[in-house]
């Protein structure tokens, strides 16, 4: 028996990075878990190993940016579950092109329509059906560049991820009296795929250093498991070698 054993999760950008680590941490203690992306072939591979392992898994093809179908996804789970106990929004990217004299109107729409809309369309869609239940819990996987301005990822990114930061706490302000929590996670490097769109990808031998998208599913995990009475607002976590704080981040 684990500690999320009936609760269903929903992880958004589930496909590879910390999305997929928070649900394959998720399905390890219980949870059922619906994971979307927007690639279907790697998200039902993913899938495929998790219910291999004896976790429960399912698939759901989406683009968070695209609001009407994330309101449908919502409605299609809690219909097919009765009920969705856990959001983990983890969809995000960043551009190439990502300083002021190079971003265009396009990328920073992009980066602002996943990151920081994609966030807000899935909350609200849970939203009702969580009240309903008088309980769940929301994770946004927000960044160190939430809490700390960084010259790497430039304005989009960083705005996007402050925002990210400020409506995870609006969210505890306004349904708290409704049984609802949510948290921001803040991690500093992480070794995943979007580091390859950074205009020069660290090597490998700074990358070994980073933390690994399993560090943030037991994250993840550990807060899906707190009791219901407990929120846990905020968690900024970063690799002991934290670049930012030396100056190498930037």
């Amino acid at each position: 028996m684990g500690k999320l054993d009936g609760k269903t999760a929903w992880i958004t950008g589930a496909g590879t990075g910390i999305g997929l680590a928070g649900a394959q941490a998720l399905a390890e203690a219980g949870a059922t878990v619906v994971m979307s992306g927007r690639r279907a072939e790697v998200l039902e591979k993913e899938a495929a190993a998790i219910k291999k392992s004896g976790g429960r898994a399912e698939t759901l093809s989406l683009d968070v940016s695209d609001a009407n179908a994330v309101q449908q996804a919502a409605e299609a789970i809690a219909e097919r579950h009765g009920r969705i106990d856990i959001l983990v929004n983890s969809a995000g990217t960043n551009t190439r092109n990502r300083f002021w004299d190079d971003q265009s109107f396009e990328g920073w729409d992009r980066v602002i329509r996943i990151n920081l809309d994609g966030t807000f369309y899935c909350t609200k869609a849970v939203l009702g059906f969580m009240k309903e239940q008088k309980d769940g819990l929301v994770i946004n996987i927000s960044s160190w560049a939430g809490i700390y301005n960084s010259s790497v990822v430039g304005p989009a990114y960083n705005g996007s991820k402050h925002a990210v930061v400020s409506i995870t706490e609006t969210l505890n302000l306004e349904e708290c009296k409704n049984g609802i929590r949510a948290c921001v996670i803040c991690p500093g490097e992480v070794d995943t795929p979007i580091m390859e769109q950074r205009p020069v990808p660290p090597p490998p031998e700074i990358r070994e250093k980073m933390l690994k998208d399993e560090d943030l599913g037991r994250t993840i995990r550990w807060v899906a498991e707190q009791p219901p009475h407990m929120c846990v607002n905020q968690i900024i976590v970063s690799p002991v070698l934290n670049r930012f704080y030396i100056g190498a981040g930037d």
